[in-house]
């Protein structure tokens, strides 16, 4: 019969310590209560040993389960593994472990996710899926849930947040067409169900006032999600539009709310005589992943995905041990990145 799984009282025993002495120095949480010198001495004789921790004992014991639930829209959106790549980097270093689930921005299936890792007694939720009547949230905030949003706001509720000062990268966006001399800009904007929609639309609009140029109501398309297809169709609609006014509002360059969408313009303007960017400029927003080899290479704001990531996954451990202080909102600075994708207009 194969020898029995060693325990922590034969790790304390080896390294002559007592078990709560050898429990505290093999939880990263409590290592720093512990000399350098037990510490080092218990982990080798616990990889001697082969010990591995029982989480379930752990959590009957801390009423923890070390687990974070962790909702995401889009997983083939590329924003989000480097955004998740930090957040568990930071989680793990904690002791903690990510729980993933990809909604597909589908309610019923965020609902569904949610109720699951509830019933998984997860310690807390980061959510990049919340949207401006989340109902969800309201269940959350009544359940007193460590909750933090990242990527997203919700004004109405009391959780920290972390995500990209939107407003400015938009005016950004805007400011970079404007100096290139666009004075017809379109633009196609986020789900407004969404704080990003909201948030860079109104951007949209704030730059081009400061750049003194005209919104026109007819050349703000709205993409139902962040998809490269529905970037493709408003972007469609946008051309229709072009062809169908007058001469001086057709638009000669497009701020897409984020870089899925931008693809979709690309894609659109394949089926055309247009070309990118002589005819029409577009700009993104996020800086995805690869986003650099699209031809021509996309324009867009960047901001830092990873240390969203590390960002969100720190205030949810602070409010998983119990810091009662303000709530956190954190906005991370936006980056213009130019390239080929954005020109000076086309005399004529």
């Amino acid at each position: 019969m194969a020898d029995r799984p060693a325990t922590l009282r034969d790790v304390a025993a080896a390294a002559r310590v007592h078990p709560a002495t050898a429990s505290r120095a093999l939880n990263p949480e409590t290592r720093i209560l512990v000399s350098e010198d037990t510490a080092r001495r218990v982990t080798a004789a616990a990889a001697k040993l082969g010990y591995r921790p029982n989480p379930v004992a752990r959590s009957l014991r801390t009423r923890r389960s070390h687990t974070v639930g962790v909702l995401i829209p889009d997983l083939n959106n590329p924003l989000f593994p480097p955004i998740v790549r930090g957040l568990e980097d930071k989680l793990a270093a904690a002791g903690y472990v990510a729980l993933i689930g990809n909604t597909d921005a589908d309610v019923n299936r965020e609902r569904m996710l949610f109720e699951q890792m509830r019933a998984r007694h997860v310690d807390g939720f980061v959510l990049a899926t919340a949207t401006l009547k989340d109902k969800m949230l309201a269940e959350a905030a009544k359940a007193e849930l460590p909750v933090v949003l990242m990527n997203r706001l919700a004004q109405d509720y009391a959780f920290p947040s972390v995500s990209v000062d939107n407003e400015q990268g938009s005016r950004m966006a805007v400011s970079h067409l404007a100096r290139l001399g666009h004075r017809t800009v379109a633009h196609i904007a986020g789900p407004q169900e969404a704080s990003t929609g909201v948030s860079r639309l109104r951007g949209f609009r704030e730059g081009m006032a400061q750049a003194q140029l005209t919104v026109n109501e007819d050349l703000i398309t709205y993409a139902k999600r962040y998809t490269v297809e529905e970037g493709a169709r408003c972007c469609r609609e946008l051309l229709a539009r072009r062809d169908a006014v007058g001469e001086d509002a057709k638009f000669t360059a497009i701020a897409a709310a984020n870089d899925m969408v931008a693809v979709g313009c690309y894609a659109a303007l394949e089926e055309t005589t247009l070309d990118c960017p002589e005819d029409i400029s577009i700009i993104g927003f996020n800086d995805m992943p690869f986003i650099d080899r699209l031809r021509p290479p996309l324009t867009t704001v960047r901001f830092p995905h990873y240390q969203l990531g590390t960002e969100a996954a720190q205030l949810l451990l602070e409010r998983i041990n119990g810091n009662d202080g303000p709530v956190k909102i954190m906005y991370l600075a936006p980056e213009l990145i130019v390239r080929g994708s954005t020109a000076a207009p086309h005399p004529g």
